[in-house]
């Protein structure tokens, strides 16, 4: 195996002074998540100092440790480098990694207010069956997240895909320096963290600011569906950005639908994309996940890569845990069918999660059940904008809907008497009520925002499996 980081040069890298005769092929910021033969990131956040857990790292089986001081209570003879600021030596090592790799390198950086992480993804299982592929693990897409994705990057790096979220302006800007993508992909804009910004305009300026870190022969593949689709192409000619790209149902779209049928769990897609005719199934159901899959296209297309092997291979993406993930439960002498999307939510996810209850049909005798929690950082208009919700439920078709929290109480509240519905302040109070109401036929969601806490109702629901082994992916 080629080291990721010898002491030398990543002591060069970040200018520190390095102890020891190692090498990491990994880097890591979190103790608990050491991997042989990591480099640890001593970093000092707002809730935790990790030089705390230098020992415990260096046990875990670390090959070194980033320091910006060192602790009588170490061991005289730790491997280790010596910095001023180990925030800004991740830094230094994410610049140094973004420098070393080839010249055929593709940078792609995602962002938008939903969907980067399922478009990252997406990205990242198409693109390493043509090359070598990193991107970023999971959602670390912020000021730790994303050096510490682009630091664990090898010289030798065909693809590389990393996510960049905010929320709050300016964000964006500093990611998108260090990254300096190639391409820029924005998948939408939509009412997410306005607890921070003023206006929809705000935020989509704040994403906008990917293309600040990028170099005037960069690409920006925009949503030609999104009604602030003109004012992100604006910023990208402002930017003197060599190619913009659009992706939509549009005509004008240089990724576009020409047809499309949506299935239960997947969808069949005919499109355009760039003057290439393309037939293709997707994985993963519902209308967001197809627009989506075309800025996947462009992404490769504009990357180097084979457009139909891409294409071709998205019949095998799944959706991700938390994020619309299907599973087949076996129950009381039938099965129900659960839908995982307790990761997050916003208005527009919350509605696209409804068309996709709406696009499965419950068995004999079953109902379609939406479990909702909270959407959290909507600022002052936050229930009105949980009450909205009401018509979606209904014409989505939704028989139950069983709500917890505070803004949720405006929703339940809003609905119409053709829905059944449950109220409580938190989804403890909530989980009896939701257990004792599937039974087997049914199709339930499950969505809120991570800090509703709707995860431990999903766990729940999974366990009423009586297979007793992990539930059954649809």
């Amino acid at each position: 195996m080629i080291p990721l980081w010898n002491h030398s040069e990543a002591a060069q890298a970040c200018n520190g002074a390095a102890k020891g005769n190692w090498i990491a092929h990994g880097v890591s910021i979190d103790s608990r998540a050491i991997s042989q033969d990591d480099l640890f990131v001593a970093i000092k956040g707002p809730n935790a100092d990790g030089h705390d857990y230098v020992k415990s790292a260096l046990n875990a089986g670390a090959a070194a440790a980033m320091v910006s001081e060192i602790r009588s209570e170490w061991p005289t003879n730790i491997p280790h480098i010596l910095v001023n600021d180990t925030d800004k030596g991740l830094n230094a090592l994410a610049h140094c990694a973004r420098d070393r790799i080839t010249k055929r390198a593709s940078i792609l950086g995602v962002t938008g207010s939903v969907g980067k992480t399922g478009t990252k993804e997406a990205l990242r299982h198409v693109l390493s069956q043509q090359g070598s592929t990193i991107a970023t693990q999971g959602n670390l897409n912020n000021q730790w997240g994303l050096p510490l994705s682009l630091a664990r990057m090898p010289a030798d790096t065909v693809y590389g895909i990393l996510e960049l979220g905010m929320n709050h302006a300016g964000e964006i800007r500093a990611l998108s320096k260090i990254l300096r993508p190639h391409i820029a992909i924005i998948t939408t804009i939509e009412p997410v963290h306005t607890e921070f910004f003023d206006s929809i305009e705000d935020i989509a300026d704040a994403k906008a600011e990917i293309f600040d870190g990028m170099a005037s022969d960069g690409i920006a593949i925009l949503n030609r569906e999104n009604p602030y689709f003109d004012r992100l192409q604006s910023r990208a000619i402002e930017k003197k950005l060599n190619s913009i790209i659009s992706f939509g149902d549009h005509a004008d779209a240089e990724a576009r639908v020409i047809d499309c049928k949506l299935g239960a769990s997947f969808s069949d897609i005919q499109a355009d994309i760039c003057g290439e005719s393309i037939t293709y199934r997707l994985g993963v159901p519902g209308k967001h996940w197809v627009l989506n899959s075309l800025a996947v296209l462009a992404g490769v297309k504009v990357a180097g890569g084979e457009v139909a092997e891409a294409a071709f291979a998205l019949a095998d993406i799944n959706a991700l845990k938390g994020r619309g993930e299907q599973r087949l439960i076996t129950y009381d002498g039938g099965t129900f069918t659960l839908i995982d999307e307790s990761y997050n939510a916003s208005p527009v996810s919350m509605r696209a999660a409804f068309q996709v209850l709406k696009n499965t049909t419950p068995a004999q005798n079953g109902r379609r059940i939406a479990v909702l929690g909270d959407m959290l950082e909507l600022g002052t208009e936050a229930d009105a904008i949980h009450a909205a919700l009401a018509k979606d439920i209904s014409s989505a078709g939704i028989d139950i809907a069983i709500l917890a929290g505070n803004h949720m109480a405006a929703l339940y509240t809003a609905l119409p008497k053709s829905v059944a519905a449950e109220h409580d302040i938190t989804s403890d109070n909530i989980l009896p009520v939701v257990i004792n109401t599937v039974r087997p036929g049914d199709v339930v969601t499950v969505k809120g925002s991570l800090g509703s806490r709707m995860a431990p109702i999903t766990a729940a629901l999974a366990a009423l499996d009586e297979t007793r082994g992990a539930a059954n992916a649809v």
